[in-house]
């Protein structure tokens, strides 16, 4: 994880039996779905809705993620949400994914989020809300 990073956010969210694989384990790809849980519940409670008919919005540009034990059903998983010092139009974003009862990290990934026009596609300025959070 990057050092210089403001932890924003620690959601929790049931496993469910449906995001098991055939390994009988969470598979890859729900992880992403978990940090992204985690990234909409921060947007939203700083009042910037992630729906479709907004002028402006974010979305990731890329995503990571490293697995290092895997989640088994049944559990909760607890993801935390960290974030690095905004640049012009964007803000690179940090999770970390334990499972709730236990002390271990189990995954760890990173999102690159851009504020972009919904219309052009293009990238525009970070809202000034969303840039004050990083100023204390």
């Amino acid at each position: 994880m990057h050092a210089e990073r403001k932890h924003l956010l620690t959601t929790r969210i049931p496993v469910r039996w449906g995001d098991m694989d055939a390994y009988n384990h969470v598979n890859n790809t729900v992880y992403f779905r978990y940090f992204e849980q985690a990234r909409v519940e921060w947007l939203e409670a700083m009042a910037f809705p992630v729906r479709p008919d907004q002028e402006s919005a974010p979305v990731i540009i890329n995503a990571s993620c490293t697995f290092l034990m895997p989640v088994n059903y049944p559990a909760t998983v607890e993801v935390r949400l960290y974030a690095g010092e905004p640049g012009r139009s964007s803000v690179m974003t940090w999770y970390e994914l334990y499972v709730e009862g236990d002390d271990r990290l189990y995954a760890e990934g990173a999102a690159k989020v851009v504020w972009m026009d919904t219309r052009s596609g293009k990238s525009v300025a970070l809202p000034d809300e969303l840039r004050a959070v990083f100023a204390d």
